[in-house]
């Protein structure tokens, strides 16, 4: 029977997926002594995260079996169950994996279902705040799951977490971030099409970000993001072929709850159409190449 960590104890956590935000979250793990071990798709760059760390670079589930939680942040649902399968069948029971990726909600409540009946748990816990939060260990993160759970997961999420909010069970930190980055598209469709207006007026770009961040319309996006936009600087934070995997998960998931999606719509064919332009791997800010019209 496994007995809950003491003050004394180390907790030895496992992370999947070292992709752009994952490699941050991985590190702020290594820096605070907690990470044990490391996976990813491509192995090789497990291996040589592994390298620069000391850390062990997984080559199966198993290596991941003396965990006490498991970390993924990976692309999308079939990614994410695939790994619960794995890792449901070599962790002990009263440890925890906390899935960081932005999937459905009843994607999380499925994994959340098999791990239960391994006597492990689960947390759906999105993030938000992008490359920029990863790095410098801000990420807000919302969490479905049991409160028990997060508990044990607690040391692990505030190795790279500005703020982290138990939003309710399984599946509810999906929810949120459908939420979340509902608003993400919003503001993004506002701010791009402002300023490319402003762009046509005449108006200097280094009065006209600033002047507009101190007032009503301020906003994160438009304080990261407005001037690198304006000089055509579009290096992603986050990248517009993600914005659009989350949105049509978000589509889904606004039909169900049967609201009127004018923003998602929008933003899934406007992201669709740089995509199809060959612009998927840039910043969601290069939407302005479509609000500048001709």
């Amino acid at each position: 029977m496994n007995r809950p960590l003491s003050e004394t104890d180390t907790m030895h956590v496992g992370f999947i997926g070292l992709g752009a935000m994952g490699h941050s979250m991985a590190g702020h793990l290594h820096a605070r002594g907690l990470l044990s071990v490391v996976g990813n798709r491509s192995v090789a760059r497990a291996q040589a995260f592994a390298e620069t760390t000391g850390v062990r670079a997984a080559s199966t589930a198993a290596d991941f079996a003396e965990c006490d939680a498991v970390m993924l942040c990976v692309s999308a649902d079939a990614d994410v169950l695939e790994n619960v399968r794995a890792l449901a069948g070599v962790l002990r029971p009263g440890s925890v994996v906390v899935d960081h990726s932005t999937v459905s909600a009843d994607t999380a409540k499925q994994a959340a279902a098999w791990l239960h009946d391994h006597g492990i748990g689960f947390l759906d816990a999105p993030v938000s705040g992008g490359v920029e939060g990863a790095r410098n260990g801000k990420l807000s993160i919302m969490v479905g799951g049991d409160a028990a759970d997060l508990d044990k997961a607690r040391p692990a999420l505030e190795a790279y977490a500005l703020r982290i909010t138990h939003m309710g069970p399984s599946g509810a930190g999906q929810a949120t971030k459908a939420v979340n980055q509902v608003l993400v598209a919003g503001i993004a469709q506002a701010v791009c099409e402002g300023l490319a207006l402003g762009e046509k007026l005449g108006l200097a770009p280094e009065l006209l970000v600033p002047t507009l961040a101190a007032g009503a319309a301020g906003n994160w996006f438009l304080d990261k993001r407005g001037a690198t936009m304006l000089a055509s600087n579009f290096a992603p934070g986050f990248k517009s072929a993600l914005l659009h995997k989350d949105l049509k998960i978000v589509r889904e998931m606004a039909a169900q709850a049967g609201i009127r999606a004018t923003v998602i719509d929008q933003s899934l064919a406007d992201y669709g159409e740089l995509m199809q332009q060959g612009f998927g791997e840039e910043d969601t800010s290069a939407l302005i190449r479509l609000k500048r019209g001709n």
